[in-house]
């Protein structure tokens, strides 16, 4: 069974028989996966009329410890939303209920944004959905593949610098 990438691959062993290109085997497919399930994962979220940067910062309130209040520093580190989209994403979650915004208690320019009571049952709604889209998109691995899987993947990451923060 052959997909895009090998037939791309056949091509430059073609063309540049000098050159080993297997790496792009890897890249490519990582790309192409990425911008499948990044689609696939766009429409679970805006079925809740939520964006993935949305959604991401919901749940990393939601999985931290009770209050679920973080500053808006510990976000960033603790999500995958960049710092320059964190103020935006604060301000919409907000503007809908779904976080609050306090200044802090300790450090009068601080801010805390804690996950409301909505925000909660959002995400509370919407993380077994995710889960089935997940699921149903790494069906055709079963689990002893998908933690091999993981498992490089994070050799990889770790490789390229990914680590916690």
């Amino acid at each position: 069974m052959a997909d895009q990438v090998d037939r791309i691959l056949a091509q430059w062993a073609a063309q540049r028989p000098d050159l080993d290109v297997s790496p792009m085997g890897i890249i490519g497919r990582v790309q192409r996966l990425e911008r499948l399930i990044s689609a696939e994962i766009r429409r679970t979220f805006a079925r809740h009329d939520l964006d993935t940067a949305s959604f991401d910062v919901l749940a990393t309130l939601r999985r931290s410890d009770p209050p679920h209040r973080l500053t808006p520093a510990e976000l960033m580190r603790s999500s995958m939303v960049t710092s320059g989209a964190i103020t935006q994403r604060l301000d919409r979650l907000e503007a809908r209920g779904l976080v609050t915004r306090t200044p802090s208690d300790s450090d009068g320019r601080g801010v805390h944004v804690t996950l409301t009571e909505a925000g909660r049952s959002l995400v509370e709604a919407v993380l077994p959905d995710h889960i089935a889209t997940e699921n149903r998109l790494l069906a055709a691995l079963p689990p002893e593949r998908r933690a091999t899987l993981a498992d490089e993947l994070r050799v990889l990451l770790e490789a390229l610098g990914d680590t916690p923060r």
